[in-house]
């Protein structure tokens, strides 16, 4: 499986010399404070990763919780995990959220509280994989609404896979304006 290397900027999980801040997050910082990931999105690992979201290779999901919590400090500072919602319409047609099982997971390892509640996604942004920077950062315009009950938490947000950061930044901006008080992102795979 293709791990990231072990120095990361540890807002957005690119590869750096010294495990510093990158000069994307210095010049341009992304709304969420911190992010982890337990792989690089490629080979094997983008196979798998795959397989478990399109394939229904459920015992996979498992396994990726294993990996991205070993990747994760032992005391988070946490109060809470939400997984990164899917709007109803492609929870339907997927038949299972994928984020929503890597949570749940992580949660019970860590002891967390796990809620789906505290942010949904309002607007059916497809699959931004297939769309440019610019047109994701359209796509992504008032996808997501929060519930007030994010006031002062610290939240860590799951997903599969971590590609621009732009969805996982467009959370964060939500969730920070509805009072919350830290977001990071746990990705179990991030592309370079």
């Amino acid at each position: 499986m293709p791990r990231l290397p072990s120095s990361c900027c540890p807002r957005c999980t690119l590869p750096t010399l010294d495990g510093g801040l990158c000069g994307g997050c210095l010049a341009d910082p992304p709304h969420f404070d911190a992010s982890y990931a337990a792989l690089r999105y490629a080979g094997d690992a983008a196979h798998l990763i795959v397989a478990a979201k399109y394939a229904g290779r459920w015992p996979l999901w498992r396994a990726f919780a294993g990996l991205l919590a070993s990747r994760l400090p032992e005391t988070p500072d946490i109060d809470v995990i939400i997984p990164m919602p899917l709007h109803p319409r492609r929870l339907r047609e997927r038949g299972f959220n994928q984020s929503a099982e890597l949570a749940a997971m992580l949660a019970r390892r860590r002891g967390l509280p796990l809620r789906y509640d505290l942010a949904t996604r309002i607007r059916d942004t497809g699959q931004q994989s297939r769309l440019s920077l610019s047109e994701r950062r359209h796509n992504l315009r008032g996808a997501f609404a929060a519930n007030a009950a994010v006031r002062d938490l610290r939240i860590a947000v799951v997903d599969d896979v971590m590609t621009s950061g732009l969805t996982l930044d467009t959370l964060a901006i939500t969730l920070k304006r509805a009072g919350a008080a830290r977001i990071e992102a746990w990705v179990l795979a991030r592309t370079l």
